[in-house]
């Protein structure tokens, strides 16, 4: 269906697409720690699978609590490989969700993985466990979010199609919309530069074609 069509239903149907929102939270501290180059240099295009993740951490607030959420991305075809929230952006929470990618991986592969300047990739904790799996790191230049648009944008959809809509009340109703949109996102949601499939349509086509 075309973009023409799509709009002009929506215009019957009195729909309206809601403008994204600039993220708040921002996760870089000073110069703490060893920054390192932009590898992927917006270079988020991949013909194999666990080649190229992305990662970040946004925030979340639930009346008067807050909640922060790290997801790693395979650009590859746009899954959701692993996910970690918790009360607080700590260093732990986002080497906790690394460690959660990493057994997803098969003998072999060595995916780089690019996050922004944010203290928790600067962190020794982090810089260490891609060390000892032998992957790549890679980094956004500073105050520059299109380095890392593929995240950014996943956040964007996850928050105008599902928080900013259900508005959880409770941390418990966070958790379960979250999951139900994570699983939603990778075998239902269609994607653009997928081809309109789903993250899983994706993956299952080119496995057959290879």
């Amino acid at each position: 269906m075309s973009k023409k069509t799509v709009l002009k239903l929506m215009r019957e149907l009195g729909l309206q697409c809601p403008v994204r929102r600039r993220k708040r939270y921002n996760s870089f501290r000073g110069d703490v720690g060893e920054a390192s180059e932009n590898v992927l240099n917006r270079e988020f295009a991949t013909k194999s699978r666990h080649t190229k993740w992305v990662t970040d951490v946004t925030e979340f607030t639930i009346g008067t609590t807050k909640v922060y959420l790290s997801p790693v991305m395979d650009l590859h075809d746009n899954r959701i490989i692993s996910t970690t929230a918790g009360p607080s952006p700590s260093v732990k929470m986002v080497t906790d969700g690394l460690r959660l990618a990493l057994d997803t991986l098969s003998p072999g592969e060595k995916p780089l993985v690019h996050s922004d300047q944010g203290f928790q990739y600067r962190h020794t904790l982090w810089r260490d466990t891609l060390r000892k799996a032998g992957l790549t790191q890679s980094m956004s230049r500073k105050g520059t979010c299109l380095d890392n648009a593929a995240m950014e944008g996943f956040f964007s959809h996850l928050k105008e199609e599902w928080f900013r809509i259900q508005k959880p009340e409770t941390v418990d109703e966070f958790h379960a919309g979250l999951n139900d949109y994570l699983r939603w996102w990778n075998t239902t949601r269609l994607q653009q530069r997928l081809g309109y499939l789903s993250p899983d349509e994706y993956r299952d086509q080119i496995g057959a074609i290879t």
